[in-house]
């Protein structure tokens, strides 16, 4: 590691073709080795332009959460180095079996499904509570009129609400609902009797704690596995563990799911490009069998099943959420800190604002559909 006699960039060795190659690379982004701009980049060990140029986000992810290199701003580093798509450039030797794996496998089978709640949505309702907003909502805020994270999500359940046109006495189903946020919110505000599915124990358990005077049903079960009839339905920030290979099912579920006439509302992260695989550092660290679609792909899962009504893009507001979670991390962290350890903390960091800044550089997106069983009558209205 570095100390106050190291120089900054005692690691950088100009003689070396592929530390010059990251240097000139960095240099089309603005980003200088050994800078002193809060988005330059450092190295404390040997070894990171190696480990980039081998393994692509991976190895560069792993150098950072072992300490071998550290930049003041990884949100605005990662806005940089996306917007001037230097990750294009690089073709990483050594994750093709990543690649494979990713192209040919079906990643997101009803027994690989539970694997993505385990390892990452079972972490703790405490950790999650102390991140995210009092109602534990865990997807992107809109943040049109709010001024905090508390208001963007209730903006944003409201949304989603107005969006389906709920109505008292609506039966609604929530593909994918996490700790309950939009279902409580549709039951308190427009009446509806909902159920929710989800693949994590402890969201399940959370929800059926906090919200017992509501007409909520929380199941712990595959959204495959969902056989009734319902009046509207929503899937906000769960498409994105669906997988290629699986999201005509999954429209085929919601199709068989909804009554004549409703609406269905999907909520998802999304990609500018068809043809690309998952991230191998988000999928091995963070969202395991994760896979985030095209509009593309999704049109082609929707098609002769639904009339898209709406689509609606608000991917710049996730840069606002993602920091915001940031700031509410890094405030609680000392009473997690003993419990999870150093390494945690720098891979939830570079989780966060890597994030933050392929959004802000308008590397992946937010949408939401609006998907109607047999086209809405007259002119779908216009929700903002």
């Amino acid at each position: 590691m570095m100390n106050e006699t190291t120089p900054r960039i005692a690691f950088f060795d100009a003689d070396n073709k592929t530390h010059q190659f990251t240097a000139d690379l960095l240099a089309k982004a603005d980003i200088r080795i050994g800078g002193s701009r809060p988005w330059d980049i450092r190295f404390n060990a040997h070894g990171v332009p190696e480990a980039a140029m081998a393994h692509g986000n991976l190895g560069f992810g792993e150098a950072y959460m072992d300490g071998a290199w550290e930049v003041d701003e990884l949100d605005q580093f990662f806005c940089k180095l996306l917007g001037a798509k230097l990750p294009d450039q690089i073709k990483p030797s050594k994750i093709l079996s990543h690649i494979i794996r990713a192209k040919y496998l079906n990643l997101q089978t009803k027994s690989r499904v539970w694997e993505v709640g385990e390892a990452h949505y079972d972490l703790g309702n405490e950790f999650y509570g102390a991140m995210l907003d009092p109602r534990m909502t865990y997807t992107c805020g809109y943040w049109k009129d709010a001024n905090n994270l508390e208001e963007a999500q209730v903006a944003k359940l409201d949304l989603i609400c107005r969006k389906l046109g709920l109505q008292p006495g609506m039966r609604f189903l929530d593909i994918g609902c996490g700790w309950g946020s939009l279902m409580a919110y549709a039951a308190e505000h427009y009446g509806v009797d909902a159920v929710g599915v989800t693949i994590s124990r402890e969201q399940a358990d959370w929800a059926k704690a906090n919200y017992p005077h509501l007409s909520l049903d929380f199941r712990l079960m595959d959204y495959r596995d969902v056989d009734e009839k319902f009046d509207r339905i929503a899937s906000v920030g769960m498409f994105e563990h669906v997988g290629s290979k699986n999201y005509r099912t999954f429209m085929n579920v919601a199709h068989r799911c909804l009554n004549p006439g409703g609406l269905f509302l999907l909520h998802t992260i999304g990609k500018n490009l068809r043809n690309s695989y998952p991230d191998p550092w988000i999928d091995k660290y963070i969202f395991p069998n994760g896979e985030l679609p095209s509009i593309g792909q999704i049109g082609d899962s929707v098609d002769e099943l639904f009339v898209v009504e709406d689509l609606h893009n608000f991917g710049a507001d996730y840069d606002k959420t993602l920091m915001a979670w940031h700031e509410n991390f890094e405030q609680a962290w000392p009473r997690f800190r003993e419990e999870l350890g150093e390494r945690f903390y720098r891979m939830w960091r570079y989780y966060l604002l890597s994030c933050a800044g392929a959004f802000r550089a308008r590397d992946i997106q937010l949408w939401q559909w609006v998907l109607a069983k047999d086209g809405v009558e007259g002119v779908y209205p216009r929700v903002t």
